[in-house]
């Protein structure tokens, strides 16, 4: 078990130095690191119901790429059109997270998850009832806007209840289940479509969305603003502002009854102690360009941001987005079922080393901890990835190669199943490091990191089948494999010069 520091101290690097503070561990009311497992559990599987809502939703790409000809001829479309539904999506899903943080950092996680799947739902409801193709492409734009929030308040959530120690274990059990999106989503979408139509698959997203927003009525928030740098840092310039025009402040009040919180200001640039006792802070006084620059200036966080990114676009959005062309046609002709459970090796995968991988990269962890007489550096937790990096990319060779010379499907499951558990295992130590390293900034990072995966993502549903049909399987995931390669230096070259770079950003 990790050792967790007094409130509001970060140990010291050495002995003789003086203790940071640490707004991480400021003293809040209700502490949601101090709710029973129970509790904390409890209240984790509201926002799992959100995930995997848009995991499926995600994935709902192959949804409509399940009935691609039937949404052609019925909206007069084309497959560079369809393509746009798809490219759309990726791209919006990155790039309003940091919308959804700064809400999250003044209304909390509550508001977020209310009004985002309120927009999912409706953007899912439309384009199932949509009449040309343009009116699709709007209303999947919308679907992302929504779903976009889940990273962001997700990874935010698990901050705000969990311990450093902790986060590993979590943030893999939490990401586990959604990881079968793409092997489920074309068996869902092949049922609803054989049933009844591809526009089924909207509706079946907006009624599970209706159900996941009912459960979300009853969430209890986790935000603390007093462990918030982002909230802190607005708060002190409304402050500033104030005392200049000698303005009264009011007290902001998060909650009802004996867990409600006031928000003292904190000087983000000293130490954890308040500076003003009330005041009340609005969306429009939060700096959204602030934090978002805050957190890209750190040589650190660009490395780890770009190794996420190469992981998502590189492995799990390329191997589910080309697959219906491997498997759709010679020797294999999938149809969507068959599809889907060639893909479920792929996603058991997924769960199984985001499982196995949080656990391990806290172990490792809190084993340098130990080590190092309860001293711990971020970049300790990435030396859990090492056993993977070598192991990706050559899974991801091996899936070309078998599947460039159509090897029976057997061996290639057991390629797709290698894949999928290493880049799981490798990517639950990348994002628990992104919210480590970002101490109350957790929910600035993850729409940054988001943002790169959302623009992988794109480049990938731009370039897969085209450079999948220049250079064949073999050709493309060689490509990918060596791009691994380079993913796992960057991840080396962090746990080497990490330390050195927040330091010296610092």
């Amino acid at each position: 078990m990790s050792q967790r520091p007094s409130a509001g101290i970060e140990p010291a690097a050495h002995p003789g130095q003086i203790p940071r503070a640490n707004i991480e561990y400021a003293i809040v009311r209700d502490d949601p690191r101090e709710w029973s497992n129970g509790r904390k559990v409890h209240m984790v599987s509201y926002s799992r119901i959100w995930l995997d809502l848009v995991s499926v939703c995600d994935i709902e790409v192959h949804l409509s790429l399940a009935a691609i000809e039937d949404i052609i001829r019925d909206l007069d479309g084309s497959f560079e059109s369809i393509s746009w539904t798809i490219s759309i999506h990726a791209l919006v899903t990155g790039c309003f997270p940091f919308l959804w943080g700064a809400f999250s950092e003044v209304h909390g996680r509550k508001a977020v998850y209310l009004v985002s799947i309120a927009l999912f739902v409706l953007g899912s409801g439309v384009a199932g009832g949509a009449q040309d193709i343009n009116m699709l492409i709007v209303m999947r734009a919308l679907q992302a806007i929504g779903g976009s929030a889940l990273l962001t308040i997700g990874a935010a959530t698990l901050a705000d209840i969990y311990d450093a120690g902790e986060r590993g274990s979590a943030m893999g059990l939490y990401y586990a289940a959604p990881l079968l999106g793409p092997s489920l989503g074309p068996i869902i979408g092949g049922a609803l479509t054989s049933l009844f139509s591809w526009r089924m698959t909207f509706y079946f997203l907006a009624i599970f969305g209706g159900v996941a927003f009912l459960g979300f009525v009853f969430f209890k928030d986790t935000f603390r603003p007093e462990r918030s740098l982002v909230y802190q840092a607005a708060l002190k310039d409304v402050a500033d502002t104030r005392q200049q025009n000698r303005q009264p402040v009011t007290v902001p009040s998060y909650g009802t009854g004996a867990g409600s919180l006031r928000a003292p200001a904190v000087d983000v640039h000293s130490e954890c102690q308040p500076l003003i006792q009330d005041s009340k802070l609005r969306f429009r006084d939060m700096h959204l360009l602030r934090p978002i620059i805050e957190v890209t200036k750190q040589w650190n966080n660009i490395c780890i941001f770009v190794a996420s990114g190469l992981v998502y676009g590189g492995v799990t959005y390329c191997i589910t987005y080309t697959s219906v062309k491997t498997f759709g046609g010679e020797p294999y002709n999938c149809g969507p079922l068959e599809l889907g459970l060639v893909l479920l090796c792929f996603g058991v995968g997924n769960v199984f080393g985001s499982l196995f991988g949080g656990r391990w990269s806290d172990y490792v962890r809190n084993s340098y901890q130990v080590r190092n007489g309860g001293i711990c550096e971020v970049e300790d937790r990435l030396n859990s990835a090492k056993v993977m990096m070598p192991i990706l990319p050559l899974s991801l060779f091996a899936y070309g190669g078998l599947t460039e010379r159509r090897y029976p499907l057997t061996p290639i499951a057991v390629a797709m199943f290698i894949a999928g558990f290493s880049s799981s295992w490798i990517y639950s130590s990348i994002l628990a490091y992104i919210v480590d390293a970002n101490s109350g900034r957790s929910s600035s990072a993850v729409p940054v990191n988001s943002f790169c995966r959302g623009l992988m993502a794109f480049v990938a549903a731009e370039i897969a089948i085209p450079l999948q049909t220049a250079l064949g399987d073999g050709g493309l995931y060689s490509l990918l494999a060596g791009l691994m390669v380079l993913e796992g230096g960057l991840l080396l070259l962090l746990i080497a010069k990490g330390k050195s770079w927040r330091e010296n950003t610092s």
